[in-house]
């Protein structure tokens, strides 16, 4: 295979040849420093990361699920992964050593991410700078810093972002083994395989990423030799990898709330589709199939049409978990916006210099209003933080309190100050003891008496509660309709809590011959 150079642009170089000596910059226009092409995405991405990074003090229940994990010592986190959430365990592990060090708090849990899609505008910026030029490189990771989804997943103590930032470390290795032959390309290659490794064990549809850069090396007609090598860098991933692949499917069932695969689900990823189709349709800067396109549309096309084929048989589609293909979105960008600095040099170089920057600050301004909500403490499903101060608020000694479903028992395991001195009268084993995220609760009867043995009791549930899904769940819902009145019903931020007191006339001996006990 002809190395990537004979069909990729290489970067203009760093300063502008003396004036009158030749016609380059008259051509291409300005370009900027080669320092400053990774620099200027990392640094924008870390400014909107860091913007409003505790959103207001607030918490959602899929940030509660890895903040509950992590305060765990590693034999109960190791426990419970045996039950649920293998799939995050090394996450879980992770988040639990900058606990240890730091502390809980949202900036530990969210400053990971904040940081990875930082990694991610750089290294995509490097790749758009091999594939197409410095300024393409330049708008690519201006891109991913300006994504909406980036954003949000850059301020989420989730695991997607570190993903993001493996995707894009390993897409920047491969394009540099496309250079052609040279020295020190065995450490290249294994530090592809471990990126893909790590990336596959904190999610392992990220090993769609080799599949898109199947579609890469094919595109470009890449030589059996490196085929070889990187054919051999995947299958030791893929290997790693494995083992938690087949266990985790015996957990599928933590995934059984994804909505089937519609129209309506499909307007999103189509809408990416084809944007970054149009990209790829802009002419390269050199005649022949330009490599942007060919690193950037597999990286878009291939993991979402994947997933979206797989959820046909099981839904499985959500966008965090291919959210790395949003990579390949923002090189098809910085390709159309690199033919556009071309296009503009030959009529005004020092307008061409300008394209980049305007093109950015106005994406920034027409995106700041979403950009604001996503900051907001309201822009979760729900907020664990602020329900929890409401029960501190309203309890008083000798109460109880209830979850409904269960898995609401978040709050009061990551704010356990708040709950002080409430009873959760519903449990029986702790979710640490049990190795699950909401604890094991007892039976009915059991239930039925205590729940009849208190004066007060508080639910803590959903803002728009769905129907019980079991028959404990129900049975909180009767007891409390029956023998109890609401005296404060409020919502806060996604979460409800009702305090409910007995009704007058019923003595503890009445509730219980009411109970059947």
């Amino acid at each position: 295979m002809p190395p990537i150079s004979a069909v990729v642009p290489q970067a203009a170089p760093a300063a502008p040849l003396p004036s009158g000596t030749g016609r380059r910059p008259a051509r291409s226009g300005p370009v900027p420093p080669a320092a400053a092409v990774p620099l200027v995405p990392v640094l924008a991405a870390l400014a909107l990361g860091l913007w409003g990074l505790s959103r207001g003090h607030s918490l959602w229940r899929d940030e509660a699920a890895t903040w509950q994990s992590a305060l765990r010592t590693v034999p109960e986190i190791w426990h419970m992964l045996g039950q649920v959430d293998a799939v995050h365990g090394l996450y879980y592990f992770f988040v639990h050593g900058l606990f240890t060090v730091f502390g809980d708090s949202t900036t530990t849990l969210r400053l990971p991410s904040v940081l990875a899609v930082a990694a991610a505008a750089g290294f995509t910026a490097l790749t758009g700078a091999r594939t197409g030029g410095r300024w393409a490189g330049l708008a690519a990771g201006l891109t991913v810093a300006l994504l909406p989804a980036m954003q949000f997943h850059a301020q989420e103590g989730r695991p997607y972002a570190l993903v993001t930032a493996g995707a894009a470390a390993s897409g920047w290795l491969l394009v540099r083994a496309l250079d052609g032959p040279g020295p020190g390309r065995r450490p290249m290659w294994a530090g592809y395989g471990l990126l893909l490794l790590g990336c596959a064990l904190l999610n392992w549809f990220s090993l769609l990423v080799a599949a898109a850069h199947a579609a890469t090396l094919a595109w470009v007609r890449a030589d059996r030799a490196l085929l070889r090598r990187w054919a051999a860098a995947v299958a030791c991933a893929v290997a790693g990898a494995l083992p938690l692949v087949l266990f985790s499917r015996s957990q599928s069932g933590q995934v059984s709330w994804i909505p089937p695969t519609t129209w309506h689900t499909l307007a999103g990823p189509g809408a990416l589709l084809l944007a970054g189709g149009a990209c790829a349709l802009v002419r390269g800067p050199r005649a022949g199939r330009p490599a942007a396109p060919a690193v950037g549309l597999p990286l878009l096309v291939v993991p979402q049409l994947a997933l979206l084929a797989a959820s046909l048989a099981k839904p499985l589609y959500l966008e965090r978990y291919v959210l790395f293909s949003m990579l390949g979105l923002a090189l098809l960008a910085g390709h159309a916006l690199g033919a556009l600095v071309r296009a503009t040099a030959r009529r005004s170089p020092r307008a061409a210099a300008l394209v980049v920057p305007v093109a950015a600050l106005a994406a920034f301004a027409a995106l700041l209003p979403l950009e604001r909500a996503e900051r907001a403490p309201g822009s979760r499903a729900d907020d664990v933080f602020a329900v929890a101060g409401e029960v501190a608020a309203a309890k008083r000694p000798g109460d109880a309190v209830l979850f409904l479903p269960a898995a609401r028992r978040d709050t009061a395991l990551v704010s356990p100050e708040a709950f002080a001195g409430v009873a959760d009268i519903a449990l029986v084993r702790t979710p640490a003891e049990s190795g699950t995220l909401k604890g094991v609760e007892g039976s009915q009867g059991r239930l039925r008496v205590a729940m009849l043995g208190r004066q007060r009791i508080l639910l803590v549930t959903d803002a728009r509660p769905r129907l019980p899904g079991n028959a404990l769940d129900r049975l909180k819902l009767r007891v409390l309709r029956q023998h109890f009145r609401v005296e404060t019903d409020l919502s806060v931020r996604g979460r409800r809590l009702t305090v409910y007191e007995r009704l007058p006339g019923q003595r503890d001996g009445d509730s219980h011959r009411m109970s059947g006990t």
